[in-house]
């Protein structure tokens, strides 16, 4: 006879529990463990029991050395995306995009599965949360109603595998969104933390043996990261995260991991009318409008996977009249910002204890590499003493705690970049001999005090912030 178990599971993070508690130990979440019942057969010991053989098979291995054959692809048509994915989508891969609400995923999945299906690859879009007439009147809005993509409203796991497996095997299925889905071998509601690791097993289960490339939609919680279990990420052969501020028109799609092509790339596309389009040079949408003579502005030469990238740094520095002056960052680490005050402070002669900082990447892209570090400080130091930076000069480097001007890597990449855009100088760490071939002037710093000395070389006197202790004064 069957017996039923109960055991406890945080939603959050996946962690069991035999009795319920009010805070996961696993994740520090409150309120977020939820019991869930599930059946097994009879069991004796601490083992549940299940059929098993009594001796296992012996498979073959094999060394090292031999040949490896790349992957299968098939190119979804749009370049942004398949330059995320690494060329195109991998037969049989499974491969999960999560991102905000309204952000644009089934927007861009819409359109990928129109372009192959515009190639005669058979296309299934699987929609749990929508009506087959909603999905038809983004299909219109699109302008893709006349597309070969074969379109259903079901959450129930088993009879979307039985649907698919008949005829011809699809080159694409796309799952609109996997905490929606649920199968009959659990017993909790759609959407825990079991229902979807079941449902994602079964759908990876699909793809692996009828070699159907799976797109699994997800959501994300409050603080960015994809609802559901970990489990779910190791699970599949791809993440890739949709980014983008809806009071912007560009969004980035952001490849996280990937078996089967590079991470860290990304694909830029521009929220318009028809959909979203692709972007072929970000770095000239991302400096549209740049204010050339505003202090306080930085150009950064960044890397975002293999593609180099300029960004505009925006930093303000005021007199805070708050006894804890404020700290504010948008698209950048407020970890970093407080390392690079404290180098200025410490090893640059600059005085910040008593101003607010606000600092800002423009468009709303956000940055993670260190490469940043020496953008960011002449941002501030510009803001600081009311000196504009020069417009044709780009800014990239990593600052140690000592003061040092670290270098980074791809800085031929990024001073190619840099000149193509007609920016003719870059301060930069000590240049390498390859580096010194580009055509570009370059500026190598040792040290964060050389770049305050420059900046405050062309410093207003009597401008509107003196608070260097370095500067000339007004008095002098």
């Amino acid at each position: 006879m069957a017996k039923i178990h109960q055991t406890f599971v945080c939603q959050s993070c996946g962690a069991v529990y035999n009795r319920w508690r009010g805070r996961c130990e696993a994740c520090n979440g409150w309120n977020t463990i939820v019991e869930e019942t599930g059946t097994t057969g009879p069991a004796s010991g601490p083992v549940a029991t299940r059929p098993s053989r009594a001796r296992g098979r012996v498979f073959p291995l094999e060394g090292l050395t031999g040949e490896a054959k790349e992957a299968p692809r098939t190119p979804s048509g749009i370049a942004e995306l398949d330059r995320v994915t690494g060329g195109g989508f991998v037969r049989g891969s499974v491969i999960l995009i999560g991102g905000d609400p309204g952000i644009g995923k089934s927007t861009l999945l819409m359109q990928a599965g129109a372009a192959m299906a515009f190639r005669k690859e058979r296309v299934v879009y699987i929609s749990g949360e929508e009506a087959v007439g909603q999905v038809r009147l983004r299909a219109e809005r699109l302008g893709l109603a006349d597309r070969e993509v074969e379109l259903a409203a079901e959450t129930n796991v088993e009879d979307i595998v039985e649907t698919l497996s008949q005829g011809r095997p699809p080159a694409l299925a796309i799952i609109d969104s996997i905490q929606t889905m649920w199968t009959e071998t659990v017993e909790s509601a759609p959407g825990t933390v079991t229902q979807v690791r079941s449902s994602a097993q079964a759908l990876i289960r699909f793809a692996k043996t009828t070699g159907t490339a799976v797109i699994l939609v997800g959501h994300v919680t409050k603080d960015g990261q994809i609802a559901g279990p970990r489990v779910v990420e190791h699970m599949v052969d791809a993440v890739a995260s949709f980014e983008g501020d809806q009071g912007h028109h560009f969004r980035i799609l952001r490849a996280v991991k990937n078996r089967f092509g590079p991470t860290d790339e990304i694909g830029v596309f521009e929220m318009t009318d028809g959909g979203l389009a692709e972007v072929p040079n970000p770095s000239a949408l991302f400096l549209a409008g740049r204010d050339h003579a505003a202090p306080g502005t930085a150009v950064f030469a960044g890397m975002e996977g293999t593609r180099p990238l300029l960004v505009e740094i925006q930093a303000l520095v005021a007199p805070s009249s708050l006894g804890m002056p404020r700290r504010a960052v948008v698209g950048w680490d407020p970890n970093r910002l407080s390392m690079v005050l404290a180098v200025l402070e410490a090893h640059g002669g600059i005085r910040l204890g008593a101003h607010d900082v606000y600092l800002n990447v423009a468009g709303g892209l956000r940055i993670t590499e260190p490469a940043a570090d020496l953008a960011v400080a002449a941002a501030l130091v510009s803001s600081m003493s009311g000196a504009a930076l020069p417009a044709e000069t780009v800014y990239f480097g990593e600052l140690g705690l000592s003061g040092a001007v670290r270098p980074v890597s791809q800085a031929v990449a990024r001073l190619k970049e840099a000149e193509k855009l007609g920016f003719s100088k870059a301060v930069m760490p000590q240049a390498r001999s390859e580096v010194g071939e580009r055509g570009m002037q370059t500026e190598a710093l040792r040290h964060i005090a050389d770049l305050v000395a420059g900046i405050a070389s062309g410093a207003p006197r009597g401008g509107r912030r003196k608070a260097a202790r370095d500067w000339p004064s007004d008095d002098d």
